[in-house]
């Protein structure tokens, strides 16, 4: 690209930009609202009877959280790798 920004490839437009980061928070938030939805039934008790977690629960919504985001990348990694061999999304 020249010095002005004339000639040369042609980068994305505000349009497009936009699109994009609406796009990254709706997957942002949707992961959020899985991950809370998952860990919330899987650690804490439908009745609850204190207002802070216990022990078991911030032990137990840890060891989630740090779960749920390693299977994400995990997931994300395979599906890279299968479309870069020409075997997802090609």
């Amino acid at each position: 690209m020249s010095f002005l920004g004339f000639g040369g490839a042609a980068g994305p437009t505000s349009a497009q930009k936009l699109a994009a980061a609406e796009q990254e928070l709706e997957m942002v938030t949707d992961m959020f609202n899985r991950l809370t939805s998952s860990c919330q039934k899987k650690c804490i008790p439908a009745e609850y009877k204190e207002g802070e977690l216990n022990k078991g629960e911030s032990v137990c919504l840890d060891r989630c959280v740090g779960k749920f985001f390693e299977v994400n990348i995990k997931v994300s990694e395979q599906m890279q790798n299968a479309k870069a061999a020409g075997g997802f999304g090609a």
